[in-house]
């Protein structure tokens, strides 16, 4: 077993420089309005969870944009969480040998990751006065008895994970005139940082997947196994009962059940993911192979 991780090599100046051209001012770049209207949806209606399923045909034109409101924040307050997370795994690496190469990058993109969280946060504060506590992860805690840099990759891995099911989201509500303009607007500039961290999550992970490949072939399908349950976890976390009773939905653990076991959601799912597991595919990885 490989204990040691190899230095990465990454020619990361485009991204760089695009970060520097791109950047903006989180503290001023967004008009707050005092209030939002409570007539129109604050997320896209076909990104609800009850999306595709009688219940959502069941409920009040009320109820529906109840449930959009709270959905939204759950959304804005899982990207909170999620930033959270990564900032400090980010934190521990910078300027270490493995990373020294991203290091400037990786300074971006800490800062950039901060001013996210921050305009995540004041949204759900502003608009429904809370930010809705973290989902255990259930089933994805650390792999024990494989390789560092299995470990790693892990790490960034469920980073690119995340980034790139809030990107599936960013970028429909980032052009959905039927929200308002400041929830367009946040998701249109997360989208638009996204796609420089994507870039680099991916490049990043290729070579470590290649250190694994060739230093510990046997962590391979584990890892596969793993990121599958991951990719299942992080979707699934968008179903949050106390979402749905603070949109004064009946029984709302049930209702959870429910829309976990429904094809339609089903369905959703593998488009969320599809692009990811696309690419986990073409790796080397095969998630869905690994859990057949």
């Amino acid at each position: 077993m490989a204990t040691t991780v190899k230095p990465v090599k990454l020619d990361l100046h485009r991204l760089e420089v695009m970060a520097e051209s791109d950047y903006y001012n989180p503290y001023t770049v967004f008009d707050w309005p005092d209030t939002l209207e409570e007539d129109r949806p604050w997320m896209s209606e076909d990104l609800v969870t009850l999306a595709g399923t009688e219940k959502w045909d069941e409920l009040t034109r009320e109820q529906q944009l109840a449930l959009t409101r709270h959905e939204a924040v759950n959304f804005f307050s899982l990207n909170v969480h999620g930033i959270r997370e990564l900032l400090s795994e980010v934190v521990l690496r910078i300027h270490t040998r493995t990373y020294a190469e991203a290091s400037e990058f990786l300074h971006h993109f800490i800062g950039e990751e901060n001013e996210h969280m921050w305009f995540f946060g004041t949204f759900c504060r502003r608009y429904l006065g809370k930010v809705y506590p973290a989902v255990p992860q259930v089933g994805v805690s650390r792999l024990e008895g494989v390789s560092e840099a299995a470990h790693e990759l892990l790490v960034f891995a469920r980073i690119l994970i995340f980034e790139e099911i809030v990107d599936y989201f960013n970028a429909r509500m980032a052009t959905d005139q039927a929200l308002p303009h400041i929830a367009r607007e946040i998701n249109r500039v997360h989208h638009q940082d996204e796609s420089r961290h994507v870039a680099f999550g991916r490049r990043l992970f290729t070579q470590l997947l290649t250190q694994v490949q060739e230093n510990s072939p046997q962590d391979v399908p584990v890892l596969a196994e793993y990121l599958e349950k991951y990719l299942q976890y992080s979707v699934q976390s968008l179903y949050n009962p106390a979402v749905y009773r603070d949109a004064g939905l009946a029984e709302p653990l049930e209702l959870r059940r429910h829309l976990l076991a429904h094809p339609a959601r089903h369905a959703a799912h593998d488009r969320i993911l599809q692009r990811t597991r696309r690419f986990l595919a073409r790796s080397g990885l095969d998630t869905q192979g690994a859990t057949a």
